[in-house]
């Protein structure tokens, strides 16, 4: 017979997680790698000081994590649970389940969502969370396709964003993303390599898009816009200067996007489940929302 894992003697005396801050970047690396993560030692920094890191410490190794999770919430109404790791010789012991009743305790009133893996699927769904959409990371060299542009989308300008396109920004994701995101777009021109905003013939902001450096890849996201062709500008843009590698997260509701960047060169079929917890669907507008900031964010 095997033995409930909520029972085993590790998880009985397990304290809370306790708070991470960016002193604990190399313990999460480790804690990635020992799952088979690459390290993504720049996104973990930006999650660790725009989210809140929460972690367990190894009670027979100093210094290591046996486990953890972010949380970045938004406007106290919503909040991405992200990165839930247990270290590979603790798997299957109830910590996973420990990490995600402290996430709904920490959540306060705000609804959670989270991309599952399939792994992490039957987790979340027992805790609760329920599939509202899925999401495939699509991967490879990117040469942009032709693309048809008409109406307003055609009189679209694409230059590079400047502090003086930040409110406008602010405003447009805000409308798009359904709650404040201030805290992780004031944070986007240092983050990303390159931020770029399209606007029409009379200066109106109509999208925004920026793209990061993860380890070996080029990451595009967010890309926010009024519609797909001028999405399709923003990235041809990006696109200008990336790097052989990139990487793009499609939510299925978009599927001529996807097509367009499949026919760019990007391929791929891993795909995760977007899972909320007493909500009826993450905030905001998908028909403009084409790329998450992360899926560790949205």
């Amino acid at each position: 017979m095997t033995a409930d894992p909520l029972s085993s003697p590790l998880l009985a005396t397990l304290p809370p997680p306790r708070k991470l801050t960016p002193d604990d970047l190399t313990a999460c690396l480790a804690l990635g790698e020992d799952r088979g993560w690459s390290r993504e030692e720049h996104k973990w920094r930006l999650l660790l000081t725009a989210g809140q890191g929460y972690g367990i410490d190894a009670p027979d190794r100093p210094g290591e994590l046996i486990a953890a999770y972010v949380l970045t919430t938004y406007a106290d109404a919503y909040a991405c649970v992200s990165m839930v790791l247990v270290a590979r010789r603790h798997a299957r012991r109830g910590i996973g389940r420990h990490l995600m009743r402290h996430a709904l305790d920490s959540s306060g009133t705000a609804a959670l969502f989270l991309q599952a893996t399939e792994n992490g699927r039957p987790l979340y769904e027992r805790m609760g969370f329920r599939p509202v959409g899925t999401t495939t990371m699509l991967t490879g060299p990117f040469s942009p396709p032709p693309y048809e542009a008409t109406g307003a989308a055609a009189r679209t300008s694409v230059r590079p964003a400047s502090a003086a396109d930040l409110r406008a920004v602010l405003a447009l994701d805000a409308e798009v993303f359904g709650t404040d995101r201030t805290e992780l777009l004031t944070r986007l021109p240092a983050f990303s390599d390159r931020f770029v905003v399209a606007e029409d013939p009379a200066g109106a902001l109509t999208g925004f898009a920026a793209r990061w450096p993860n380890g070996p890849t080029d990451v595009f996201g967010p890309v926010v816009a009024e519609d797909l062709a001028t999405a399709q500008a923003l990235v041809t843009e990006l696109a200008v200067d990336a790097r052989d590698r990139v990487r793009f997260d499609v939510d299925a509701r978009h599927p001529e996007w996807e097509r367009w960047l499949r026919a760019g060169g990007l391929s791929g079929d891993f795909r995760c489940t977007l899972m909320v917890h007493t909500a009826a669907d993450i905030p905001g507008d998908i028909s403009r929302r084409f790329a998450p900031y992360s899926v560790a964010l949205g």
